[in-house]
């Protein structure tokens, strides 16, 4: 079985009817049919043969397709069954010589067991709307990195991910996103890149590791201070700590060690400033303060 032209709405609207399948709102589905947005895309994924790539959400396997003529190995994460049956006969020669895998099922439930039986250093995915920013996070809270991410996401949820200090968009995902990774604008994709076409824009954006990370808390004390600061946003942060201090520990010794104004508010932190916070905590929690 060929697949259809990604590039033609008639053609997959066709080929999905014929197969008696549907496009399934629940699981956020629409087709890229730009051919030279799609090949852009995955130019600035930077692949070599030597790559070990995911790819979340192919559906018919239109990105799918080009990351594998750059012959690396790449592990699929899709949960409609009509397109998995479709993804294996379009690419069985590459199921079958094990370039290609399917992991068949909800990506935010199976992504955990797939980072040590079958890690990547580089990551796709085309993300519906509904579950890019919590998957994002999950990673990242994890401490899974990649050397290298392209996401194409809602305008919306992109402005989050690089917006900074005192713009609009910083949120608790922003300091998140750019702990690991050195967060780049892509381009913006109007609704009529896609198919169906969607009610919002979407842009494409690119993550990359931190070739000088350096961090004195761990990865869990670190999300836990950003997640604590951010709980109420019109509340300084000295409000907000009293959440997750031991009750022993003195808010304002807590914030004279971090050299950080407990009258700020998180909106105003940098992702620095998050660090520091969180090795006082570990230390004065751990009473290996001073």
């Amino acid at each position: 079985m060929g697949h259809p032209d990604y590039n033609s709405p008639s053609e997959l609207k066709n080929f999905l009817d014929s197969h008696e399948m549907g496009m399934q709102k629940k699981f956020g589905q629409n087709f890229m049919i730009n051919e030279a947005a799609r090949k852009r895309i995955i130019e600035s994924l930077k692949l070599t043969a030597s790559d070990s790539v995911w790819e979340i959400g192919p559906g018919l396997g239109c990105m799918t397709e080009l990351i594998l003529e750059s012959n690396a190995k790449l592990t699929v994460f899709e949960i409609d069954r009509g397109f998995i049956s479709c993804l294996k006969e379009f690419f069985s020669d590459k199921l079958s010589s094990g370039s290609f895998s399917i992991v068949e099922g909800d990506v935010l439930k199976n992504w955990k067991k797939q980072k040590n039986e079958n890690p990547a250093v580089k990551l796709f995915g085309n993300l519906p709307y509904n579950i890019a920013a919590t998957f994002i996070a999950d990673t990242i809270a994890d401490g899974l990195v990649f050397d290298r991410c392209v996401f194409t996401v809602q305008k919306e949820v992109a402005m989050r991910m690089w917006a900074k200090p005192k713009e609009e968009n910083y949120s608790s995902f922003s300091v998140l996103c750019q702990y690991f990774y050195d967060v780049e604008k892509g381009f913006e994709l109007g609704p009529g890149n896609f198919w169906p076409k969607p009610n919002v824009s979407s842009h494409s954006v690119i993550f990359t590791k931190k070739q000088d990370f350096k961090s004195t808390c761990s990865t869990a004390a670190f999300v836990k201070m950003v997640h604590a600061l951010f709980s109420a946003r019109r509340k300084t942060i000295a409000n907000n700590i009293k959440s997750i201090l031991n009750s022993d520990i003195n808010a304002d010794d807590f914030f004279e060690r971090a050299g950080i104004d407990k009258g700020l508010r998180a909106e105003t932190l940098s992702t620095d400033d998050f660090i520091r916070l969180a090795t006082v905590y570990e230390k004065m929690n751990n009473k290996k303060g001073e």
